[in-house]
C-alpha cells in the first residue's frame, strides 16, 4: 500500500475503536474541498504524513476541517496498519479516485463528490461494465420477489450486469437471479463487506470472477441508516438504467434514492407497474419514471447509453459507436458482435479456447461472451469442440 493511499484512508475512513470514535473522517464533499486546496498548493495527501502541519497548512481556513481534526485523523496510522493487514488477508483491496480501476461512471456523474476510497473484493473489471441497477424493499410480496429474481435472470441473458445493494429482499433476489444464470453482478454494500466477502453464499461467485462487492465504508462497519441512504446514489451511478421493483411512498432508502436519481437525471428510471396507494411506484411514475415493460425480457426499452457501456470493451470496440443508442438495439449489437468475432479469429488462430479464456482476453462479461458464442455457432462462424468444450473461429476456405 502506498503512502498516498494511506494518507487518503487516514483522512476519509472511519476505523472504529474507542480511540477513534470521536475522530470524524472527512466526508466526500469535505475531502473534495481539501483535496482541491492541496492540488492548488501543489501538495499531495502523503505530504501531510510525518511533517509540521502547522507550517504546511498555513493559509488553509475551513471551520469544519480545522488543523486539530486533521492531526487526529493522521495519528491513526497504527490502527490503519492493523486494519489493512486484516483486510488484505481476507482478500480485500482498496482503490482511490486516482486509480485506473476506479469506475469512470462515478467520476463522470458525481465528480468531486464521488467516494474518495472504495474497498472491494472480487473482479475489479466489472466496475466498468455498467448494467442495470435493480432496487427495492427488504420486505417483498411473493409477486415482487419473483419479478426481482426474473429480472436478474433476464439481465444475465441480455449480457447486462446487475447492480444492487446486497440487502435481503429485492437486492439479493435480483443478484442471485443473475448469478445463477451465469450473469455478472456488482454489489454496492453499506455495511459488513468483510463478513460478506468471506461468506459461503458469495465466495464461489467471487472466485469465478462473476461478482464484485464494494463499499465506500469501513469493511467492518455495521448497519447504519445514513450509510445505507448514502450508498444508493452509487448504485444508480454505476449502472446505465435502473429498475425499482417496489417502494414505500415518500419514505425509505428505495424511495429517496429513486427521487435523487430523477432529480439528478443520472440514468433512465423504470418501475414495476403498481398503482396501489400503498406503493410508491405510481408516484415515481408521475414524477418521471417509466413503467417497466410487461414482458420482463424486453430490455430494449431501458435506453442504455453506449457512450458509457463501451467501457466494457477494448477502446477499439467503443470508438466506432455513436453515443446514445441502445446496447440492446440490433445495430449496436451487430457491430459489437462483428468485432468480437475478429478478436476470436485472432485469439484462436493456433488453438481453440474455453469460454473463460476468451472472456478474460476480450475483457467482456462472461454472460455476454456466452451470448455471442452461441450466436457464432448458430451462424457457423465458430466451431465448437469438446472434451473440454472449446471454441475456434472457422476460417473461410481459400
Amino acid at each position: 500500500m502506498s503512502s498516498q493511499i494511506d494518507a487518503i484512508l487516514l483522512l476519509t475512513v472511519s476505523l472504529g475503536g474507542k480511540a477513534n470514535k470521536d475522530v470524524r473522517p472527512l466526508s466526500p464533499k469535505e475531502w473534495a474541498r481539501f483535496a482541491s486546496w492541496l492540488h492548488d498548493k501543489k501538495l499531495t495527501p502523503n505530504s501531510l504524513i510525518n511533517t509540521d502541519l502547522e507550517s504546511l497548512l498555513s493559509g488553509w481556513v475551513d471551520q469544519k476541517i480545522n488543523r486539530l481534526r486533521l492531526e487526529r485523523l493522521l495519528r491513526r496510522g497504527a490502527a490503519l496498519g492493523l486494519a489493512l493487514e486484516k483486510w488484505s488477508r481476507a482478500g480485500l483491496w482498496v482503490i482511490t479516485r486516482s486509480d485506473p480501476d476506479y469506475p469512470k461512471r462515478l467520476l463522470k456523474r458525481l465528480g468531486k463528490t464521488s467516494p474518495p476510497v472504495l474497498f472491494g473484493c472480487g473482479n475489479k473489471r466489472l466496475l466498468s461494465s455498467g448494467g442495470v441497477s435493480i432496487i427495492g424493499s427488504r420486505h417483498v410480496s411473493e409477486d415482487d420477489a419473483k419479478f426481482a429474481e426474473d429480472i436478474g435472470l433476464q439481465a444475465a441473458r441480455n449480457g447486462l450486469s446487475v447492480v444492487s445493494g446486497g440487502a435481503r429482499g429485492v437486492d439479493q433476489l435480483a443478484m442471485f437471479g443473475s448469478l445463477n444464470a451465469s450473469g455478472t453482478v456488482i454489489g454496492v454494500l453499506a455495511d459488513s463487506l468483510l463478513s460478506l466477502a468471506l461468506s459461503a453464499k458469495y465466495r464461489k461467485y467471487i472466485t469465478s470472477g462473476d461478482l464484485v462487492l464494494i463499499s465506500p465504508f469501513n469493511p467492518e462497519a455495521g448497519f447504519n441508516v445514513g450509510n445505507a441512504m448514502g450508498r444508493n446514489r452509487y448504485i444508480y451511478c454505476l449502472s446505465d438504467a435502473a429498475v425499482v421493483v417496489c417502494s414505500t411512498p415518500e419514505k425509505g432508502g428505495t424511495w429517496n434514492g429513486a427521487i435523487e436519481n430523477i432529480s439528478q437525471k443520472w440514468v433512465p428510471l423504470w418501475v414495476k407497474k403498481n398503482t396501489s396507494l400503498l406503493s410508491g411506484n405510481g408516484l415515481l411514475y408521475e414524477l418521471g419514471a417509466g413503467w417497466f415493460p410487461e414482458k420482463i425480457a424486453d430490455f430494449n426499452a431501458l435506453k442504455i447509453d453506449v457512450g458509457l457501456v463501451e467501457e466494457k470493451t477494448e477502446a477499439s470496440i467503443g470508438n466506432n459507436e455513436k453515443q446514445g443508442e441502445s446496447i440492446c438495439g440490433h445495430t449496436i449489437e451487430l457491430d459489437f458482435y462483428k468485432v468480437f468475432l475478429m478478436h476470436v479469429a485472432t485469439l484462436t488462430k493456433d488453438n481453440a479456447l474455453q469460454v473463460d479464456e476468451i472472456a478474460n482476453k476480450v475483457e467482456v462479461s462472461k454472460s455476454q461472451i456466452n451470448l455471442w458464442i452461441k450466436r457464432g455457432v448458430e451462424d457457423r462462424q465458430l466451431i465448437k469442440m469438446t472434451k473440454p468444450v472449446r471454441y475456434k473461429y472457422k476460417l473461410t476456405d481459400a
